[in-house]
């Protein structure tokens, strides 16, 4: 009889028994067994298929005829066959490979793992056609395996060279058959070889193998790494839930979503990071992003989360008593690697509790602070810290455009509803608001005329209401020929007033063709707030917009007639469609800029964690802290967003002369940072030769990627220096804190951890703010300098100018937005004509630099 593997209570008992009629299974079931067609559907995965059964007193008996099978392979199936009975894995056609290969259920297991991630990589190849490989290349297989276990069993004798075994495996790849076999094995061997670390090998509190598999993955190394490569990921695979969480840096940090797309999920979470990379610049953390998708219906989303959660801390090491410890049973090449934060994200908005409750029973370092926004964190739909930062971008835009949204009433369509945090929040932040049409996943609402003051109310209404929708608003407060409809409805029949609303003719329409004509309506705003790619630019096609689930729905960027775009959502656009838009006259920015403020909000969120439990306070206390500095934290998020907001309109007001400097800089990120042009969106040399011609500079959609990679790259060059410990930057890291919790944890702020990111990325952020994208780039050009010496430079100046001071005083000083940009643009002038002098000239005496500049101030000497 087959062993159970130690299965408590197994659900069923294997052995196969041969004679003259053929071979048999015989199993003993424990209580009443599945349906003959289940059981023979288990067989046949296994590549046996049952001729016959029948019931007798040893058990019940499934006759398969002649089986050319060796004892010990039939004792393999047995064991699988028991594992799976007792739940432990389920079998599909990777069953195969039992027999085929000669492996346990647990290899077989393994092996599915790593052909499902390579699917997800976008092999393009079926999973049946990976198996049908697999299955005729059985030494393939086994060398494989020799290899994942010469790189990481912890238990490994060294008898099995790690080197041998992957020479071994890039011969049997160089000698597939086809093409096909071979980029199948090549995907696979780059899998292996790109793992850093693996839980395979950990056990659980039972003592046996985990249920969940985790890899922790090196993408560049991958056989196709495609155009965004993560700096790290780490895979979880199960039969009830596969995840994939990427990362752009070391210390890197995004939400979690509960993904719809089992098919492409990972392609899902590229954009997300490539997104929250750019989004990050201004905090410590990189961008990260993730997503889990159930592979079993009978498992809940919060169930999911958890096993996704425990894949992920399973492979990150902790910090205890100072000292960073790597997971028991767990080879580690990769050196120190403690740092993983997580965020809520679509999906997830409850779960943070759930996380850190999970980090907790692991005893990870950063206690609550591991999943922010939890009870004992901020609320971000309560701040309303998402939407306020992005109607920083509406208002601005509205501005420069003479139009005072707080004193003017105007026209809105919506991608949200009320009950939704940014479409929600930002709903309610003006009077002035007459939102025309909006829509969700539900219904599409309609309101061609409605009344600011009585609309507003009914909005705030709903937004106090648990879980509504747009059917919850009364029917009575829309005015006429509007109303809410499903979006299950057949048909929907247009009001004169609504046709007129939306800009269109048609009497009657589908709900999808009515979602289109709301993303085209003739508004001063479209405000998104929602989940979903709508809009394409007319060079594109829906699949480069990654979200088939909006195809039906998706307009171009010539077709929309809003005058301003607030993105409060991610992914809202494509950003070829932003710069179509913009070229078009459109004021846009990009969802990176717009919806930045709740990424900050947490940022400061996990950082003011960190010092507060690393040193006396109690938690009470610490929570009463947190909490009374929300406002606080607010009004330094905001501060911050208005500064890039109003960075990107200097740039824009200059972009047509700025070109071949930004031109450079492309260069210069491309070269230093890795950024690649095409992938985030800038223009190549046919295009930017046509906008020199034309007089045309960079749009702001184009201008915030400069920004953001700008401050990414300033960032690492001042961290690889000794800028964030100089004395002339110590007061950054106590003023990062807001004051309350700088006066009570002192000590324990000059400990943090991050101390020095924290530094670099205030110092970095506020340098690109004041000077622009490009000015940093330039210096070095003409003056073979280095970056931390423009910064040494530039607080030079910025502490003999007072330059807060004359900064706020000339925001302050002028009631026209034009005229204000102007007056600013005269200062970063000025003060680019002072650094460039100090570099020149050196710092010296600080009484000689200060005479020096004031005699150069009067005199208005050019520096270079």
């Amino acid at each position: 009889m087959a062993e159970t593997l130690g299965v408590e209570n197994p659900s069923a008992r294997v052995y196969f028994a041969a004679d003259d009629a053929g071979t048999r299974a015989v199993v003993q079931w424990p209580a009443q067994p599945p349906l003959l067609a289940e059981v023979c559907a288990m067989f046949e995965h296994f590549g046996l298929r049952v001729a016959s059964y029948q019931l007798a007193d040893t058990g019940h008996h499934y006759e398969f005829g002649c089986l050319a099978l060796p004892r010990t392979t039939l004792d393999l199936i047995a064991r699988a066959f028991e594992a799976a009975a007792a739940g432990r894995w389920q079998v599909d056609r990777y069953a195969a490979l039992i027999p085929s290969a000669g492996i346990d259920w647990r290899r077989a297991v393994l092996i599915r793992a790593a052909g499902r991630f390579i699917r997800q990589t976008g092999l393009g190849f079926s999973a049946d056609y990976i198996v049908d490989s697999l299955v005729a290349a059985p030494e393939f297989v086994n060398a494989l395996l020799t290899l994942f276990d010469a790189r990481f069993n912890p238990d490994g004798s060294g008898d099995t060279d790690a080197d041998q075994a992957d020479h071994d495996v890039a011969a049997l790849v160089d000698a597939a058959a086809s093409l096909d076999d071979e980029r199948i094995r090549r995907a696979l061997h780059s899998f292996v070889r790109a793992t850093l670390r693996t839980n395979w090998f950990q056990l659980g509190p039972d003592g046996q193998a985990k249920d969940y598999l985790s890899f922790k993955i090196d993408s560049a190394r991958l056989a196709d790494p495609g155009p965004v490569i993560p700096y790290r990921e780490i895979y979880v695979c199960s039969d009830t839930v596969e995840g994939i969480h990427l990362r752009s840096g070391a210390i890197a940090r995004g939400g979690l979503r509960w993904s719809n797309r089992p098919e492409d999920y990972r392609t899902e979470v590229l954009g997300l990071m490539k997104t929250q990379a750019v989004k990050n610049a201004p905090i410590v953390p990189s961008g990260a992003k993730g997503a889990f998708v159930l592979r079993n219906t009978d498992i809940s989303p919060a169930d999911g989360y958890r096993t996704f959660i425990r894949g992920l801390l399973d492979i990150t090491d902790n910090i205890v008593d100072g000292a960073v410890r790597h997971p028991d049973r767990t080879v580690c090449p990769d050196g120190a690697d403690a740092y993983l934060v997580v965020a809520a994200d679509k999906g997830t908005a409850t779960f943070s509790d759930l996380a850190n409750s999970v980090a907790a029973e692991y005893g990870f370092w950063l206690g609550d602070a591991f999943a922010s926004g939890g009870s004992a964190g901020y609320d971000h739909k309560a701040m309303g810290i998402t939407a306020r930062g992005a109607w920083l971008s509406v208002r601005r835009h509205f501005a420069e455009a003479g139009h005072d949204i707080d004193a003017e009433p105007f026209t809105v369509a919506g991608i949200g509803d009320m009950s939704g945090d940014v479409f929600g929040n930002g709903m309610l932040l003006s009077h002035n608001i007459k939102l025309v049409a909006a829509f969700d996943h539900r219904h599409i609402f309609v309101d061609p005329d409605p009344d600011p003051q009585t609309s507003f109310g009914e909005r705030k209404r709903l937004f106090g209401l648990p879980a509504s929708s747009w059917q919850d608003y009364d029917s009575t407060l829309i005015s006429a020929g509007g109303g809410v409809w499903p979006r299950t409805a057949k048909s929907i029949a247009l009001s004169p007033q609504a046709r007129s609303a939306l800009g269109i003719e048609a009497a009657e329409c589908t709900p999808d063709e009515l979602i289109a004509a709301v993303l085209r309506a003739p508004v001063d705003l479209l405000w998104n707030g929602g989940v979903g790619t709508y809009v394409r630019a007319d060079g594109e096609t829906n699949a480069d917009a990654r979200d088939k689930a909006n195809d039906r729905v998706r307009v171009t960027a010539s077709q929309l007639r809003c005058t301003v775009i607030g993105e409060g959502g991610n992914l809202g656009l494509t950003q070829q469609a932003r710069i179509g838009f913009a070229l078009a006259g459109g004021r846009i920015n990009a969802d990176f800029i717009d919806n930045a403020a709740g990424v900050a909000t947490s940022d400061l969120e996990v950082n003011i964690k960190i010092a507060l439990d690393s040193g006396d306070i109690g938690t009470a206390q610490r929570n009463a802290l947190l909490a009374e500095a929300t406002d606080e934290v607010a009004a330094r998020v905001l501060a911050d967003n208005a500064e890039a907001i109003l960075a990107i309109s200097m740039a824009a007001a200059e972009a047509d002369s700025l070109l071949d400097r930004h031109i450079r800089l492309i260069t210069n990120l491309r070269d230093e940072a890795g950024v690649d042009p095409q992938v985030e969106g800038l223009p190549a040399g046919p295009e930017l030769a046509r906008r020199r011609s034309m007089g045309l500079g960079l749009t702001r959609p184009e201008i915030a990627v400069l920004l953001a990679q700008s401050k990414n790259l300033v960032t690492q060059e001042l961290l690889a220096s000794e800028i964030p410990d100089h004395e002339a930057f110590t007061d950054r890291l106590i003023d990062y804190f807001p004051a309350g919790i700088a006066e009570q944890a002192r000590a324990e702020i000059s400990r943090h951890p991050l101390r020095r990111e924290i530094v670099a990325t205030s110092v970095a952020g506020e340098l690109i703010n004041r000077v622009g994208p490009g000015t940093i780039y330039r210096m070095q050009e003409r003056l073979a300098v280095t970056t931390p010496q423009v910064a040494q430079a530039y607080a030079t100046v910025r502490d003999i100018l007072d330059l807060d001071a004359l900064w706020e005083a000339e925001l302050a000083g002028n009631s026209d937005e034009t005229q204000r940009i102007q007056a600013l643009l005269q200062v970063r002038e000025l003060v680019e004509h002072l650094t460039s002098w100090v570099l020149r000239n050196g710092t010296g005496n600080r009484a000689r630099v200060s005479a020096a500049i004031g005699r150069l101030i009067t005199a208005g000497e050019p520096a270079i």
